[in-house]
C-alpha cells in the first residue's frame, strides 16, 4: 500500500467518525427535549422559559452534527492532505 492509498484509507474511517457524531447528536437532542418535557410538566408555569431554554439548547447541539458533516464533506471532496503529500512526493 503506497501513501496516498494510505491517507484515502485514514480519511475515509475519519469520515465515518464524523458522521457517527450526527448519530450522538441525535440522542443529545432527544434528552434535551426529554429533560424539558419533565420539566414543563412538573411545573406548567415556567413553559416559557423552559422552551427557550430548550431551543437554544437544540441549536447549541445540532451545530455539533454540522461541524462533523462539514468535516466530512472536507475530507471526502477537498481532502487537504493529498496535495500535502503530492508536494511531499514531488520533492524528493
Amino acid at each position: 500500500m503506497d501513501g496516498l492509498s494510505a491517507i484515502i484509507i485514514i480519511s475515509n474511517i475519519a469520515v465515518v467518525l464524523a458522521l457517527s457524531n450526527g448519530i450522538v447528536t441525535v440522542f443529545g437532542q432527544a434528552k434535551i427535549a426529554i429533560a424539558a418535557i419533565e420539566s414543563i410538566s412538573r411545573q406548567p408555569e415556567v413553559a416559557g422559559t423552559v422552551t427557550n431554554t430548550m431551543f437554544i439548547s437544540l441549536a447549541l447541539a445540532e451545530t455539533q452534527g454540522i461541524y462533523g458533516l462539514l468535516v466530512a464533506i472536507i475530507l471526502l471532496f477537498a481532502n487537504p492532505f493529498i496535495p500535502i503529500y503530492i508536494q511531499y512526493l514531488m520533492g524528493t
